[in-house]
C-alpha cells in the first residue's frame, strides 16, 4: 500500500488533488493510504514552497498546481 500525503491548507486545488488521487487509485485498483497534511511546520519541512504538495512513500513527488491523472497514474505504477 502506498502511503501519500496531499501538503496545503485545504484549499480547492488541494481538494482536487486528494480526489484525483483517489479517483485514479480507485480504476486502477491501486491501494493507497491517503493523508491530508496542513500543518505548515510539516509543509516546510518536506520543502514544498507552493501547494498542494503531494508525496509518495516519503519522496516529494510534485509541487504547486493540480497535478494531471496521467502523472498520478504514473506515480502509482511506479
Amino acid at each position: 500500500m502506498k502511503e501519500i500525503k496531499v501538503l496545503g491548507s485545504g484549499c480547492a486545488n488541494c481538494r482536487t488533488t486528494m480526489r484525483l488521487i483517489e479517483e485514479v487509485a480507485r480504476e486502477k485498483g491501486v491501494p493507497v493510504n491517503i493523508l491530508k497534511v496542513d500543518d505548515i511546520a510539516e509543509i516546510m519541512a518536506h520543502g514544498v514552497m507552493s501547494t498542494p504538495g503531494v508525496v509518495i512513500d516519503g519522496k516529494v513527488v510534485h509541487a504547486g498546481g493540480v497535478p494531471a491523472r496521467e502523472k498520478i497514474s504514473e506515480w502509482l505504477e511506479a
